[in-house]
Order: C-alpha cells, then structure tokens, then sequence
C-alpha cells in the first residue's frame, strides 16, 4: 500500500472549468515534481490532465521523467465506452501503469457491464487492472451488484469516501459495500455544516486529518481486508475570493495533508 497523490489534489492549481485559469497552471512533469519534493512515489494523472490528448513522444518524456525521479504512474479517465478504454489500456502499457482508474457516466449499469466485459480480457492480458470509481451518479450497493456480477480478477473499485453523498450513501455505507471490491482508494476529508440561516448543510472538503473522515477506521479496514490498494489523497478545497487565493490555500491544504498522512499512517 503506498501513498501517491493525483491531478484531483491539486485541481485549482490545473485549472477548473467555468473558472479564471491560475496564474501558473500546472502540467503533468510538474505534478511529478511536487510528488517528489515531498517525499512521494506515486502519482495518479486523471481527466482534469487528459492523458490522450499527449503525444506518445510527450508521453514517453513524462515515463522517463517519472523514473528519474522514482515515482511510479497510475492513469485516469472517466467513460465505459470500450474504444476510448482500450485507449487507455495503451497509454497504460506505455507508462508502465498497472492501474487504469475510470467512471461510469450513465445511470443504467446494463452498458457499461457490457462494455467492462469486452475490455476486461484486454486488460487482464496486459497485466492493468480496471478500477472504477464511485462517483455519485450510483448506489454503493448497485456498484457492489455490478462488481459481483462482471466476478473479474481485473475488475475493482476506486473507492471515493466522499462522492457518494450526492446518492444518500455516507462514507460508512460507502466502505462497509465497496471495500470487499476496492484496489484503489481516494482519500478525501471532509466537513458538513449548516449554512448561516440554518435551513441547509453544506458539504465541503477539509484537509486530511481535519474533518470528519474516520481515516483510522477506513485504513484499519483496507487494511483488514488485505486489499493490495494504493490510496490517493485528494482535494475539495472550496474557492475562497480568487483563484489566485484559492490555489493558495489549496497548498497549505497539500502540505497539511501530507503532514498528517505521513506522521499517522504512512512513513516516508
């Protein structure tokens, strides 16, 4: 189990649709150099850095990178459609990934568990395991139905601890049905609140270790379960006055993060 983070710790620092860009954007070597100036070996590049969008001379510049700095790579995208999968399959034999984390993106799971069917001999030849992410849009218990039935050695959970809210699933619903499934794990914490007038909540991210994530818990669990599972710190830091202050506090958010991380569960 190591620790790594992704292109969702830092997301304000890439840049969010719908938002001013910040004023020095940062790109996949960059994350890498983040990585290694603290202490990590890991780094998860997701949809918000979309990795088919490189050219493989791009790509094979960002392997290399990686292995000067000795940090291994797992890559992300969002989609079931078996093209746009086998695409990542590819980009994934060319990093040296082992892992392809995914999302399904429409509400019936009837296609998609077609289409994980297809692809998942593919991955399974290449030696890429296939974890998909809850990421709202289903129950943790449809998600568990849909992992039972595809039954592949491949096939496994990204498990979110937050991102089931929008489905009415707690982040203990969540890791009670999906970590008898999970390969790879996000780690996000979190606070709710009532707004001023006090007819609402709001949830909304907190640094590691800062809000109301049982994080002993859920690692005693993994744990417990033997699941051979990296976990990815991420980020839902709020926008805070500009995206200049933001990213700011974005990476006090990071450098927290890690501080606890690394002092509570994971030695550098």
């Amino acid at each position: 189990m190591k620790l790594g983070i992704s292109s969702y710790s830092l997301t304000w620092s890439i840049g969010v649709p719908g938002y001013p860009a910040p004023r020095k954007p940062i790109g996949a070597i960059d994350l890498l150099e983040i990585a290694h100036s603290n202490g990590i070996k890991l780094v998860q590049i997701a949809d918000n850095l979309p990795l088919h969008l490189m050219s493989d001379a791009a790509l094979l510049r960002l392997k290399a990178h990686a292995e000067t700095l000795g940090i291994e790579i797992e890559v992300g995208t969002r989609g079931t459609e078996p093209q746009h999968l086998l695409q990542y399959l590819r980009i994934a034999s060319l990093l040296g990934s082992t892992l392809c984390r995914t999302l399904i993106v429409e509400k019936s799971l009837t296609v998609p568990l077609q289409h994980l069917r297809e692809v998942l001999p593919l991955f399974e030849q290449s030696g890429v395991r296939l974890a998909v992410e809850n990421h709202g849009l289903h129950t943790t218990k449809e998600l568990a139905s849909l992992f039972e039935a595809c039954n592949h050695p491949f096939l496994g959970c990204c498990l979110d601890t937050v991102n089931s809210f929008s489905a009415l699933d707690s982040p203990d619903t969540v890791i009670q049905d999906l970590s008898p499934y999970v390969i790879n794990l996000h780690l996000k914490d979190f606070d709710i609140t009532r707004v001023d007038h006090q007819m609402g909540f709001m949830v909304l991210g907190r640094p590691a270790g800062y809000g109301k994530l049982d994080i002993d818990g859920l690692m005693q669990t993994i744990r417990h379960n033997q699941s051979d599972s990296n976990v990815i710190l991420e980020l839902w830091t709020p926008f805070t006055e500009s995206v200049d202050r933001t990213v700011e506090l974005e990476h006090q958010w990071f450098e927290q993060s890690l501080q606890y991380l690394h002092t509570n569960h994971f030695s550098k």
